[in-house]
């Protein structure tokens, strides 16, 4: 390892009687004079990375930026260099395929392509891939991964070729779990150990960036790490440090305990509501508090999972006693364990019950003894209702939606409730790494499963009832527990282990309850214990989705709709005839954490993240080796990317935008998934007949994430969602918009293509909060081939606006204090591109629909030189390989 010691902070330690070296916080604290006690402990965590990114070159103005960081007179840019990094599949082959045509372009350009290897570990879990089209049923699991295997085959060839292509690539096969969990419980080490050239040994924290924005649900067990775009992400695997303004961090003070039978669910949905309305996007949340005391590792990380939720960058818990004993609880080993406590101790990093509350920018506060049962929809993760409002809530957003579904609701009686009709639950998922990783909430539904039996409940049978739980430990823990079998008897059968349908792979529903709704127009729904519940992201056919606990999943599922206050009304009758309630059959606590510390024992997780055990359909897959990869021309899964088509050293600087259209105009909240579906590809959508043309047969299609490998299915699936609304075609939803050339509405791609034949520039037009949810890259890299120049919004969610950056396309802001629309229909000129400057202000010139002329002022959304340095390169991709070709001496200066 390369060894940076500019400020001569380095300390020899003692550490379990063996000599080790560290980056000294208690040697810093005394060259500048400041308590590090009262620091935030991320805060404590980003000076020491940044002691170990100061070179020689940049020392004085590092050691400014330091200072200046630690006396909170900053937002200075700051680097960040990860100790690791991993991907999930539908992210990371579009990733390691970027990675794979740098070789190539490398190699083009008579340059060494097998120098191109990732310099940190780096590993890629399979958990997006399998589909949930087979639920409720012993069959589930090994026809649900058959199929993964049949429609993948040349993707999981493409992942064993990069693993064996790459230095520093380790692939999860399917079946493995999902990213996030097997990070929590197997991959972490919380600190890392390397060894010099000489044989010392240095010491640091384990760090994480993930090309999925949940990564951050490592901030539970006291990692910094986050979720960024896959493209971003080749910088850090190139050795460039991330780079960033210098986040406020907010404290978030939690108090007290949470009542008998509410959930740590419950408890994130709560939070989730409170940090939307306060604002945390791009910043740090860290969490203190004597509340600390009762949240395990696993709850804490549940919290921290929904951090891209709530919008910050991180939510972050200290390290404490709790870490260790969680490090125990699943197999790490002692000397780690004893080493890492000693470490963060030492450096004033490791949180007790009698250490100072840091200073923050800002402090919120939160006793655990407000939270109560919870549900969030119908659309949002902030959209937060109590247990016991939920039938109200619903429907006055379905009376907003659709009066007339409302008055037909209405006009039902209670004999009808288990009718398929408007507000029926269709689908039912216990699923998620967020609440699949806490025993508590997943003993808690086994509980609820066994009383219901036992009661002789059931399930409606048009419920797809599913159970993809992120650890086979889970499935482990639940046989053990006799709570297994519990489930399976009300058809929560596992059905794979991976994201399903969290991430939008639901599977078809039956013919039947399909025919049902689309004949009398229903707006049926969703009950999942996921994170995101975004409109038309669970199923295409289903408009309202509710996030809930695993225990919820079930009781809802066996009401079989959400027009229901469970609070007061039976769940039904018991073989008695007796009248059986939510509580009766709510497990409690005592019973819940009796079972967890019976059940689980540290030798499950060993056993299941034995390395040595091969997974046969994986190990049969075979792979030509050689360190380029290459692509079949023929292939609808893998393209060779077509970045780097024309590239030439000296391109010249991005220049302005002049006369450009609108190719959408949006409102507020517009996600990842509305700008680049991932679920199914519809047979009549343009990405549907281009895989028809291409030979594919239907049943082929597969999803759009999982043609991520393919640009040209991509850029056609591009504002695709049929949920879409533009305004410059308000009485079409989905993705059609005007061609103001011939003012007809056709569809977002052919009107981007006529526009890319007349050369006419584009840009994007949005309200708040573009862009959030999934960190997907494809959401810039696909308005980039379409030609999209820039995007103007009322604000971006962070990692979205980075990604934009990254692609060479650029992020423009609103100015708060000019009151001036853009309908659309105008022609805008930005100039001054080649010379601005991060945060800069600029104008923008509107040619009015009748010939009128007006200036918009807007804000350049660039936040630092090194992103500046990206888009003056026309997007990282095209910087990353001119850096490469200069460290091998091909071309002799990069911008």
């Amino acid at each position: 390892m390369k060894i940076n010691d500019c400020l001569n902070m380095l300390e020899e330690v003692i550490f379990d009687g063996e000599p080790y070296y560290l980056w000294s916080l208690s040697k810093l604290e005394e060259h500048i004079g400041v308590d590090f006690s009262l620091l935030p402990y991320s805060l404590r965590l980003l000076v020491e990375a940044q002691l170990r990114t100061i070179d020689s070159d940049s020392i004085e103005l590092m050691e400014k930026n330091v200072i200046e960081m630690i006396l909170s007179k900053s937002t200075n840019e700051i680097k960040f260099k990860p100790s690791r990094a991993i991907m999930q599949d539908y992210t990371g082959v579009p990733a390691l395929n970027d990675l794979a045509a740098i070789r190539s372009a490398v190699q083009e350009m008579g340059g060494d392509a097998s120098q191109v290897n990732p310099v940190i570990p780096t590993v890629v879990i399979t958990d997006h891939s399998i589909i949930n089209e087979v639920a409720g049923s012993r069959d589930s699991f090994n026809l649900n991964t058959e199929l993964e295997y049949k429609l993948n085959w040349e993707r999981f060839s493409f992942l064993k070729w990069a693993e064996y292509a790459f230095e520093n690539v380790k692939v999860f096969p399917p079946g493995s779990g999902i990213i996030h969990q097997i990070n929590l419980e197997h991959l972490a080490t919380v600190l890392r150990v390397e060894e010099s050239e000489e044989g010392k040994k240095f010491m640091y924290p384990d760090s994480v960036v993930g090309t999925d924005s949940h990564t951050t649900m490592i901030n539970g067990l006291g990692l910094l790490g986050w979720g960024v775009g896959g493209i971003e992400l080749l910088s850090s695997l190139l050795g460039e440090p991330l780079s960033m303004n210098m986040p406020q961090i907010v404290g978030f003070s939690l108090t007290g305990r949470l009542n008998a039978g509410v959930t740590t669910t419950d408890l994130v949905l709560m939070i989730t509501e409170i940090l939307r309305k306060e604002d945390v996007v791009g910043k740090i949340v860290e969490f203190v508090g004597n509340g600390l005391e009762v949240l395990s590792v696993a709850e804490r990380a549940t919290i921290a999972n929904m951090a891209p939720e709530y919008g910050a960058m991180v939510a972050y818990f200290p390290i404490d006693e709790e870490t260790l004993r969680y490090l125990r609880s699943t197999g790490r080993p002692q000397h780690l364990i004893k080493l890492v406590k000693s470490y963060y101790q030492h450096q004033k990093l490791f949180r007790s019950n009698v250490s100072k509350t840091p200073q923050f920018d800002k402090l919120i506060y939160l006793d655990l003894a407000i939270v109560t049962a919870s549900l969030a929809g119908p659309a949002m993760p902030h959209q937060r209702v109590d247990l016991q409002n939920l039938k109200e809530s619903f429907h006055n957003w379905l009376h907003s939606k659709n009066s007339n579904a409302y008055n037909s609701l209405l006009s039902k009686n209670d004999s009808q409730i288990n009718e398929l009709t408007h507000g029926s639950i269709v689908i039912a998922s216990i699923t998620s790494c967020t609440n699949t990783s806490n025993p508590l909430v997943m003993i808690a539904a086994g509980l609820v499963a066994r009383n219901a039996v036992k009661r002789g409940l059931s399930i409606p049978p048009y419920i797809k009832t599913s159970f993809s739980p992120g650890s086979k430990v889970v499935k482990q823990y639940l046989q053990e527990s006799n709570l297994l079998i519990e489930l399976e008897k009300l058809g929560f059968y596992i059905d794979g282990f991976g994201c399903m349908t969290c991430s939008g792979s639901s599977g078809a529903l039956s013919e039947e309850v399909t025919r049902v709704i689309e004949e009398n127009d229903l707006i049926v729904c969703s009950i999942l214990s996921g994170n995101r519940n975004f409109e038309s992201r669970i199923h295409p056919l289903v408009h309202a989705n509710y996030l809930a606990s695993p225990p919820l999943v079930i009781a809802y599922a066996i009401a079989g709709t959400v027009n229901i206050d469970l609070t007061t009304t039976p769940l039904g009758k018991d073989s008695d005839g007796n009248l059986v309630f939510l509580l009766d059959i709510w497990p409690l606590d005592e019973e819940i954490n009796t079972i967890v510390e019976s059940c689980i024992q540290p030798t499950m997780y060993l056993t299941q993240y034995d390395q040595s055990i091969v997974e046969e359909r994986w190990d049969s897959i075979t792979i030509i080796e050689d360190q380029l990869f290459n692509w079949d021309k023929e292939s609808t899964y893998l393209k060779k990317p077509p970045y780097f088509e024309g590239f030439y050293f000296d391109e010249p600087l991005q220049t302005s935008i002049n006369s450009a259209r609108a190719l959408v105009v949006l409102g507020d909240s517009i996600t990842t998934d509305h700008i680049s579906p991932g679920g199914a590809i519809a047979r009549t959508s343009i990405a549907g007949k281009y895989l028809e043309q291409s030979g594919v047969h239907e049943k082929k299609y597969n999803s759009f994430g999982a043609r991520r490998g393919n640009h040209e299915v991509m850029v056609r699936g591009a504002f695709s969602n049929p949920r879409l609304k533009n305004l410059i075609t308000p009485e079409i939803d989905g993705g059609y918009t005007k061609y103001f050339t011939d003012n007809q509405y056709i569809p977002i791609y052919e009107a981007a293509m006529k526009y890319k034949i007349d050369q006419t520039q584009l840009v994007i037009i949005a309200g708040e909060e573009y862009g959030s949810g999934s960190s997907r890259d494809w959401a810039a890299k696909a308005p980039y081939l379409l030609g999209v120049k820039a995007v103007i919004a009322k604000s971006f969610e962070r990692i979205h606006r980075s990604n934009l950056v990254c692609m060479g396309i650029l992020p423009l802001e609103f100015d708060s204090n000019d009151n001036k629309i853009i309908e659309g229909n105008e022609l805008i000129t930005i100039r001054g591109v080649e010379d601005f400057y991060p945060s800069k202000y600029i104008m923008a010139e509107l040619i009015r629909e009748n010939g009128d002329k007006e200036e918009i002022s807007l804000k350049v959304r660039i936040e630092s030189d090194e992103e500046l340095r990206y888009f003056q390169n026309g997007g990282i991709l095209k910087y990353l390989l001119r850096n490469i070709l200069i460290g091998q001496n091909i071309i002799v200066e990069c911008r």
